[in-house]
């Protein structure tokens, strides 16, 4: 199985290198499909932990640029390199957190609550799988629908005059955290976002923009590792030696630039909001539906 196994389709097709006797050549299409990896890579770590849907932004770019890949494993194996990033940047607390476990109540509920929040994806996403990736991942139309009602719903938290109850996650109480585990799941949708979608709870909820953005954090790893785990093992009959290194790359870069967007968003998000992921959604959202009408 190849990844990326066609060249990019209107209005790409300027690009198309076919004069050129080098491309041609297995090595040059093998070169190709290494850069092809790398850029998802980048814009997987890059929109992972951002309220503006990294899985809709990965469909759209392959759909418009012609990279296919099988059963759309790729994006979800790369997210491995996403889930790398938060534990390196978050390690420090996470060792803090296993060391009090055992002796510490707070940090104890607050581990219950990570558990209790990721319990609805894990059971949703298990019995819907089949359905998300063969009808909700082939319908880049609906991916720009929802980045444009989440950009406007981005837009319509951002100014409301919330007044926050809960400043720690440490503090988030049990029933609170399945309900946002529950609006997580609304990210099953591919351009809902699973960031914004937690975040946005959240903040519905009583929690403050910084937070919010960090109970995304922690609750993004075990959501994660378990779609990565499950997405293994679903495509394990089709994966081969050669994907592993289109997968490697793209591992590499969703980590480097997850480090950077995990290390920055939690003090951009608390001195200026989410009005500029709101207007990417709706320019993304727009223009992609616009190209899907002129060029399918």
């Amino acid at each position: 199985m190849r990844v990326f196994s066609r060249w990019p389709a209107i209005p790409f097709r300027l690009f198309n290198p076919s004069p050129c006797p080098l491309s041609q050549g297995t090595d040059f299409m093998d070169i190709f499909n290494l850069l092809e990896a790398a850029f998802l890579g980048l814009i997987e770590g890059l929109t992972e932990f951002i309220p503006v849907s990294s899985t809709g932004h990965l469909l759209l770019v392959g759909h418009f640029l012609g990279f296919e890949s099988t059963g759309k494993t790729f994006e979800v194996l790369i997210q491995l390199g996403a889930i790398l990033a938060i534990l390196t940047v978050y390690s420090a607390k996470l060792l803090k957190i296993l060391t009090d476990f055992p002796r510490d109540a707070r940090t104890r509920r607050f581990v219950f609550g990570i558990l209790v929040a990721f319990l609805p994806a894990a059971v949703i996403g298990a019995l819907a799988h089949g359905f998300i990736k063969s009808v909700l991942f082939e319908t880049p139309m609906l991916v720009c629908a929802m980045l444009i009602i989440g950009g406007f719903v981005l837009l319509w938290v951002d100014q409301l005059n919330l007044r926050p109850r809960y400043h720690d996650v440490m503090d988030y109480p049990l029933p609170m955290c399945l309900a946002i585990g529950f609006i997580q799941c609304l990210a099953m949708i591919p351009g809902v976002s699973r960031s914004g979608s937690t975040i946005v709870g959240s903040l519905l909820l009583g929690a403050d923009k910084r937070s919010a953005a960090e109970f995304s954090f922690f609750l993004a790893m075990p959501t994660m590792a378990g779609a990565f785990a499950y997405d293994l093992y679903k495509s394990r009959d089709i994966l081969s030696f050669n994907d592993g290194a289109l997968i490697g790359v793209g591992f590499v870069m969703a980590f480097i630039s997850g480090v950077f967007v995990v290390r920055y968003l939690l003090d951009y998000v608390s001195r200026h909001g989410f009005k500029l992921f709101a207007w990417w959604r709706l320019i993304v959202g727009a223009l992609g539906m616009a190209a899907l009408m002129i060029w399918g």
